[in-house]
């Protein structure tokens, strides 16, 4: 059984994929680009450090596009990340072969989030199980889970070579001659996972 996972290469996502393997199902690890920039490459990295198939799936230029007028008109990201998060898992859904997704929200996450409406309603349209593994998982768990499996780095969002989706974003707003850091919180720390601590699959 194949799952398609929303992968950022954080540890998050990191974990939630370690979680499916657990439960027997095979992780085919998915980061979404829009063509701005290679950032995806540290999530490619990231799943051969850990083992992981990976792929990319481009996205239209225009939901990026959207999305930055979204920020730029609310004064923060939320709504944004919020947009792109659900535009890559419809088009991770919309794959021919796709019978389950997945990502690594948390059950503490406000964005991205897709509450029970839009769960269902991903499940419906595209006739795909939605998997979210870290779904009952607090804070304090997800620390200690993935400080005993992963080398993680943790710097500002600013400083730190990640794939997530957010870092186009910030790109776009740039060449738009906005300081991203007027809509985003000026101390806002990721991650990034570096490879196992011990090799566990």
């Amino acid at each position: 059984m194949i799952v398609y996972h929303l992968y950022s290469g954080g540890k998050d996502s990191s974990l939630a994929a370690w979680i499916l393997t657990r439960l027997g199902y095979k992780v085919e690890l998915v980061t979404v680009t829009f063509g701005l920039l290679d950032n995806w490459k540290y999530a490619k990295e990231t799943a051969e450090r850990l083992g992981f198939e990976h792929r990319t799936l481009h996205l239209p230029l225009e939901i990026l596009e959207r999305a930055a007028e979204m920020a730029i008109n609310d004064g923060h990201p939320n709504n944004s990340i919020q947009f792109i998060h659900e535009k890559a898992l419809e088009a991770i859904a919309s794959m021919p072969e796709a019978e389950r997704v997945s990502d690594g929200t948390r059950r503490d996450d406000r964005v991205p989030f897709l509450g029970l409406p839009k769960a269902r309603s991903l499940e419906d349209r595209f006739n795909v199980a939605y998997i979210r593994p870290l779904l009952g998982l607090g804070y304090k768990t997800i620390r200690e889970l993935t400080e005993g499996l992963f080398l993680v780095e943790i710097r500002e969002s600013e400083e730190l070579e990640k794939a997530d989706y957010e870092v186009e974003l910030r790109h776009l707003l740039r060449e738009r001659g906005i300081d991203p850091l007027e809509i985003f919180p000026k101390s806002h720390y990721q991650s990034r996972v570096m490879g196992w601590k011990e090799k566990v699959i």
